[in-house]
């Protein structure tokens, strides 16, 4: 039997990710990272082979949010690293626990123009770019504190990503035997007993009191039920905050904060408890709205106490944590009232996004997860597409990437297993990621994958004439979607009407494998 003394610091790095807790690894192998790959076998953490480094960074995500646990993955230096950066991006600006370990040439040969193979200038600092922490390993000490310092951000700071990166020279080194364990984690702040009594008062005289739930609030729905009903006040949520209450509660407004209704309301309100978000451009899709006063922030990140709506009371806490305190005070009783959201867009083109999307919701589970792409159909479902659950709405918001959906599915399928999973893409987006049906086969995945194709892009399309630009370079040639899908492997269908739509939804959720589902602007008319 190998002693651990014997093991290589690739070999070891195996052994420590099994320790944090890691049952996952989303990775493609190279001439420059087999050593990180030695131990795999032998341990007890399931490899997922994607078919691009894009996939495994947007599996990773997936598998983050939907789990509430970080994604990991494994990659390349050179292009490894540049392929993951957009998916890394969007973990940054979604708020997402990914971690990311790479190679990078050895430490004689780094940068120094000597042609040798993935070299860069600067692979670290591109890296560095889009993650809350980085971190370049020149020894087996460094290899663990990197990771015991990423695992404990993961579990007591805001979500976000991290990348360690081991030289091809340092990657090989005996592991030694000392230090190879996890670490204790800090966990989450607790909110300061002053702040939350000031909180309570002011909602608690407050006239026409508000919240906004963030995806920072995802652990506390139940809590921000509690207080809302004691207010009669209406919940708001952002997209990231989708399924933080059930959206059949009847004051949960849901994703309306992008209308100007709601915007007024906000402006009009007397105290507005803002939990776990940082209220940005695409939480309202204005510049130009500024929430001024009365306004009660909770988050665990203290710059998002301070930007961009500067809070009346600012507590830096962990929102389960901050919002249990508050629902378990005395409340003064209050009549009940019935709130009625503001009205979503109501033009054609909703209209008929909305017959297809009541037609999806009423085939999935209560309990599906959906995760979505930049796409029409998505951002109509952003806003009348009812959730139930957390951690079951995943859209790339911040970043705004394409070619999203497919792999996160993939990552939440293999991430929550049993429930439910379906993909919701656009039909240009689709073709981002297209390959990872591969990997949706390989692995016998029961993943209904809905893709609405109006052979444009459609938003662009429309953006254009609203501007008063003529349309151009929108249209698009499409593949076959239904013969690519079967060779891939997949099932493929292409509903003819509504009614076909929900038999194919529900018979794609008991497949031993993926199911194109292939949604027209005809097939709504039919």
């Amino acid at each position: 039997m190998t002693s651990r003394a014997e093991f290589s610091i690739g070999e070891a790095l195996v052994g420590l990710l099994e320790a944090y807790g890691v049952d996952t690894i989303f990775g493609i192998p190279g001439v420059h990272n087999i050593e990180m790959y030695r131990a795999l076998p032998r341990s007890r953490i399931r490899h997922i082979l994607p078919r691009h480094e894009q996939g495994a960074g947007f599996m990773a995500d997936g598998y983050a949010r939907a789990t509430g646990r970080p994604g990991v993955c494994f990659t390349i230096s050179g292009p490894g690293v540049t392929n993951i950066l957009t998916p890394l991006g969007q973990a940054w600006s979604d708020s997402s626990n990914v971690l990311v370990v790479s190679t990078a040439l050895d430490v004689v040969s780094a940068a120094q123009g000597r042609g040798r193979l993935h070299e860069m200038i600067s692979q670290f600092d591109s890296a560095k770019a889009v993650t809350a922490f980085a971190r370049r390993a020149y020894t087996a000490q460094d290899v663990q504190n990197a990771l015991a310092e990423s695992f404990a951000r993961f579990a007591s700071a805001r979500p976000r990503p991290a990348y360690v990166e081991i030289p091809l020279d340092v990657l090989g080194h005996p592991a030694g035997d000392r230090g190879w364990t996890s670490t204790s984690l800090p966990t989450l702040p607790q909110p300061d007993g002053h702040a939350i009594a000031k909180a309570f008062r002011k909602l608690n005289e407050a006239r026409n009191p508000c919240l906004i739930l963030g995806g920072g609030a995802q652990n506390a729905g139940a809590s921000a039920l509690k207080i809302a009903e004691a207010l009669q006040a209406p919940i708001i949520t952002t997209t990231a905050g989708k399924g933080t209450v059930p959206s059949d509660h009847p004051l949960v407004w849901g994703q309306r904060l992008g209308l100007d209704a709601t915007r007024q309301v906000l402006s009009g309100s007397d105290c507005i408890l803002a939990v776990g978000t940082e209220l940005s451009e695409t939480d309202f899709w204005v510049l130009d709205f500024a929430i001024t006063q009365n306004l009660i922030r909770i988050d665990i990140d203290p710059a998002s106490l301070a930007r961009p709506h500067s809070a009346e009371i600012a507590i830096l806490s962990d929102a389960a944590d901050a919002l249990g305190r508050l629902a378990a005070a005395t409340w003064t009783p209050r009549k009940s009232t019935t709130t009625t959201p503001p009205t979503t867009d109501s033009g054609a083109l909703r209209q008929m996004l909305s017959k297809v999307l009541t037609v999806i919701r009423e085939a999935l589970p209560r309990e599906t997860v959906v995760a979505s792409d930049m796409t029409q159909i998505a951002y109509a479902a952003n806003e009348v597409f009812a959730m139930f659950e957390p951690r079951t709405w995943i859209h790339p918001v911040g970043f705004g990437t394409l070619g999203f959906a497919l792999p996160a599915a993939i990552g939440a399928k293999i991430g929550v297993r049993e429930k439910p999973v379906v993909a919701l893409a656009g039909d240009y987006g689709f073709q981002y990621t297209i390959n990872e049906l591969g990997t949706a086969v390989e692995h016998k995945l029961p993943l209904p994958i809905l893709l609405w194709n109006n052979d444009a892009l459609g938003q662009i399309r429309d953006n254009m004439v609203d501007a008063g630009i003529q349309p151009n370079a929108v249209t698009l040639l499409n593949p076959d979607f239904q013969m690519l899908a079967r060779a891939y492997g997949a099932k493929a269908e292409k509903p003819a009407d509504l009614k076909a739509l929900a038999a194919a939804i529900k018979a794609a959720l008991k497949a031993d494998g993926p199911t194109l589902i292939e949604m027209t602007p005809g097939m709504a008319r039919a």
